[in-house]
């Protein structure tokens, strides 16, 4: 036999190892696609939205490729970036949640954070220890602010579900009070559910925050923050974030309207 034919298979083997030892293991994003026009799910299954396009075109930048992963409910998502059984998500920052991840420098968004209610039962709220008198539904996993988590805490008075639907659902049929929640994600979601013309948003600020890359003290991707940082900062000057919050809204209600049109 040839030494050339003997060589090949080698070289061959030799190319293949080289190919996986230099192709990057995915990052687990880790989104709970409840929050449109953050991340929302379209009609196949697929998670679209803000947060994934972000974290796509950031990731993408450094080279990285993405896993989406989706459970059960956001409480979850944290749970096993905590653990870095996923190494990435979107989340507000707490003094909880940087006990296990690092949020980047730069926030991906601005949120407001409002009370929504029914209007056959208002509320006689005008700041945030008024909603001690009232019951309350939550996300599972849900922050919004220090001064809020206090509240919750010391008053237990909220109901924690996995979805909106059941959410909303709950304060249509008048088993809750009030649904604290982010004011542009509620408003959006609230246009296409049958019964919300029952459900009103108080002016009430309750908190200001910021979604930020929040990455798990566990995870290789730990070592890239001032990359993630530098990548973010490019998507929020050239207003690309704006630019894709806008589509996202366009494309959720697109899908609303598909599906309302359905037999």
């Amino acid at each position: 036999m040839s030494p050339l034919r003997g060589l090949a298979p080698l070289l061959a083997g030799l190319a293949l190892a080289g190919a996986s030892v230099a192709a990057p293991a995915p990052v687990r994003y880790c989104d709970h696609p409840v929050y449109p026009p953050i991340s929302w799910t379209d009609a196949h299954g697929t998670v679209q939205g803000l947060a994934p396009r972000a974290v796509r075109e950031v990731l993408g930048a450094l080279g990285l490729p993405v896993e989406v992963v989706v459970l059960g409910n956001w409480k979850r998502c944290l749970s096993d970036a905590a653990e870095g059984r996923v190494d990435l998500v979107i989340a507000y920052r707490s003094a909880e949640r940087e006990r296990s991840l690092l949020f980047s420098r730069e926030p991906l968004l601005r949120e407001e954070v409002s009370v929504f209610y029914n209007r056959r039962k208002p509320l006689a709220v005008t700041r945030l220890e008024d909603l001690a008198q009232y019951r309350g539904g939550l996300l599972l996993g849900e922050s919004y602010g220090q001064a809020f988590d206090a509240f919750v805490q010391a008053h237990g008075n909220v109901e924690w579900v996995a979805s909106n639907q059941q959410n909303f659902g709950k304060l249509i049929r008048g088993r809750i009070d009030f649904i604290a929640h982010e004011r542009r994600t509620g408003k959006l979601y609230l246009e296409h559910l049958p019964g919300a013309d029952e459900i009103e948003v108080l002016p009430l600020t309750l908190a200001v925050d910021h979604l930020y890359f929040a990455v798990s003290k566990r995870s290789p991707l730990a070592a890239r923050m001032a990359d993630i940082d530098r990548q973010l900062q490019l998507l929020v000057s050239d207003e690309r974030v704006a630019r894709w919050l806008r589509e996202s809204e366009l494309g959720y209600r697109a899908l609303q309207s598909r599906s309302a049109e359905q037999p």
